[in-house]
């Protein structure tokens, strides 16, 4: 993967850890993200989750309604990327 650290990049970070509630987060995100964007992030999220649990690429796809290049490329990151889904993924599933 690309090497993304710099001071801008940090400093988006610092701000999205500092939103403290969904609504902080949608009114951060609204103006920062197309909705198109923010469609696509979630929508990537969602492939990650249903991969996790197995599911196959033709009934994610279904289900979300994404492409099998968009479903191939959240799995390659699952199993060759830096752990980010992963890592969101099991914290969301330890508040369950």
């Amino acid at each position: 993967m690309v090497n993304l650290h710099s001071a801008s990049i940090d400093r988006l970070f610092e701000a999205i850890l500092n939103l403290k509630t969904t609504e902080d987060c949608y009114k951060f995100f609204e103006d920062v993200c197309t909705i198109k964007e923010l469609q696509d992030m979630a929508q990537r999220l969602d492939v990650a989750f249903l991969l996790t649990e197995g599911m196959n690429y033709q009934k994610i796809s279904q289900e979300v309604n994404v492409s099998t290049a968009t479903i191939s490329r959240v799995s390659k990151c699952l199993n060759y990327g830096s752990g980010g889904y992963r890592s969101a993924i099991e914290q969301i599933n330890g508040k369950n």
